[in-house]
């Protein structure tokens, strides 16, 4: 479904590691999914080496990832933007810096899509865990590099995420080619993560104004004073992908796909 009147430009985040064939796919979704009057540019991860299938994204401009923040100017003129992320670092820390990005040039998230190999995941069983983080985050998975990939490994690795009741949709890859383009661009959520759809920030009220607080009821309560014990504010969750250790690590950790890639 076309986009082109929205104001903010849609950006879909395309996850994946290098070699995966997120460019086909993303050539594919460009000319099965948009139309001529659409305006996609294509943000490919600086260090991405090139592809045949370049040829075929149009606008493509290089991104850069310094000190875990996204460097890229607002895509001007674009009206869906297809932003690759570097397939050999951690997605989780892109997705994460994600969110600021699409505040700073006023842009709006419309899926998030997973390519994944699945020839090197098959011969990678360690890589689950790095599948597992992505696909968490993910609208869409889609099945690439299936060739000599037993069929008994896709429906096991399938079925690991429909008795998560995960709600993502799962799709094949045949040649660098989906089904239903369309479909797959409709900027509808269905991924897990709510990390997207929360704010997460908190109001921070003046100095130098003071406000009554009150209980459900209307009536005043003092500063300090709880109205129920058992009520209390831990603030916004956190997702637990983004969470912390008592090191300031992350507390669930992945693979570094790097180590698995040529």
């Amino acid at each position: 479904m076309s986009s082109s009147s929205t104001e903010k430009p849609l950006v879909y985040l395309i996850l994946g590691a290098s070699g995966s064939g997120r460019r086909e796919i993303v050539a594919d979704l460009i000319e099965g999914g948009l139309a001529e009057t659409d305006r996609p540019v294509v943000l490919l991860a600086s260090n991405e080496t090139a592809s045949e299938a370049d040829a075929r994204l149009g606008a493509v401009v290089r991104w850069t990832w310094v000190d875990k923040r996204i460097e890229a100017g607002p895509p001007d003129g674009a009206s869906h933007v297809f932003f690759i992320v570097d397939g050999r670092a951690n997605p989780v820390d892109q997705i994460e810096a994600l969110k600021p990005w699409l505040a700073g040039v006023g842009a709006e998230l419309a899926r998030i899509i997973c390519v994944v190999n699945c020839r090197l995941a098959e011969q990678h069983p360690e890589l689950l865990a790095w599948y597992d983080a992505c696909i968490h985050f993910s609208d869409i998975v889609l099945l690439n590099r299936r060739e000599g990939v037993a069929n008994k490994w896709l429906s096991e690795f399938r079925r690991r995420y429909e008795d998560l009741f995960m709600p993502c949709l799962f799709e094949f890859v045949k040649e660098g080619r989906v089904k239903n383009p369309a479909l797959l661009i409709e900027p509808q959520p269905r991924r897990m993560s709510l990390y997207f759809d929360e704010d997460g920030s908190l109001a921070v009220l003046p100095e130098e104004t003071e406000y009554e607080i009150t209980d459900e009821d209307g009536n005043p309560v003092e500063a300090g004073e709880k109205e129920n014990e058992d009520d209390e504010d831990t603030g916004p969750e956190v997702d637990p992908y983004f969470a912390l250790d008592a090191a300031g690590r992350r507390s669930k950790r992945i693979p570094d796909v790097a180590k698995f890639l040529s």
